[in-house]
């Protein structure tokens, strides 16, 4: 199989807009934000999972002088396998959880993300979802139902999509859409362009930059439109 390449320079020029309008931001102490960290951990993915478990230390970097971080992985694999962790404010904590994981082959459960994602929420807050996979085997009316709860609860949830599958594309912009958050392409042969991604909603998560600035999901999505 080639290697997957970045969608056209349109998506790229809407990814550095949204990094740029995030950077520009005024940084302003927060407290500790929490962010789900979902990894789609089935078998198509193993090529890239070690790629995945460096990502994290951005996310710190970036929320480091704002009150910091606190972040909850979250993945699926297997036989309806899907686990969640305690939530973790260090690098180090993470990462040992990420090298502890391997890939499994089985289908997707995004919906097990969303209602989990929920279901935190409305206990603690959640500021934002990050999701990181590569194709969607669900009904996709429920995901819509839950990423609509996930936007009226604020929650928003960022799909990062690997490759070029058109369904879980038209999917995974449905769910930021309707969640409040953003779409983003992305592959292994771009390591750069997913680190500052991540780095721009970790400083979002952790209360350095308010949602109206950086919102709607169209920052990102509307190339695609």
């Amino acid at each position: 199989m080639a290697d997957k390449e970045l969608r056209p320079k349109s998506d790229r020029q809407a990814i550095d807009q949204f990094i740029n309008e995030v950077r520009t931001l005024p940084k302003q102490g927060g407290g500790q934000g929490r962010l789900i960290f979902a990894l789609d951990a089935t078998a198509s993915r193993e090529a890239t999972w070690d790629e995945a478990c460096h990502l994290q230390s951005e996310l710190f970097m970036a929320t480091r002088d704002l009150g910091g971080l606190a972040i909850q992985l979250c993945y699926y694999r297997g036989f309806g396998e899907f686990k969640a962790t305690g939530f973790v404010t260090e690098t180090g904590q993470l990462l040992n959880l990420m090298n502890g994981v391997s890939c499994l082959g089985g289908r997707t459960q995004i919906s097990r993300v969303l209602a989990h994602a929920v279901k935190e929420t409305r206990e603690k807050a959640v500021r934002a979802v990050v999701f990181i996979g590569d194709c969607c085997e669900e009904p996709v009316d429920e995901l819509c139902h839950t990423a609509g709860e996930l936007g009226m609860l604020r929650t928003p949830v960022f799909m990062f999509h690997e490759g070029a599958d058109a369904h879980a594309r038209e999917v995974f912009q449905q769910v930021s859409k309707l969640s409040g958050g953003a779409y983003a392409p992305f592959d292994r042969n771009s390591p750069q362009v997913l680190k500052d991604l991540m780095a721009a909603v970790a400083v979002y998560a952790s209360g350095g930059a308010k949602p109206c600035r950086i919102f709607p999901a169209a920052v990102l999505q509307r190339s695609s439109a």
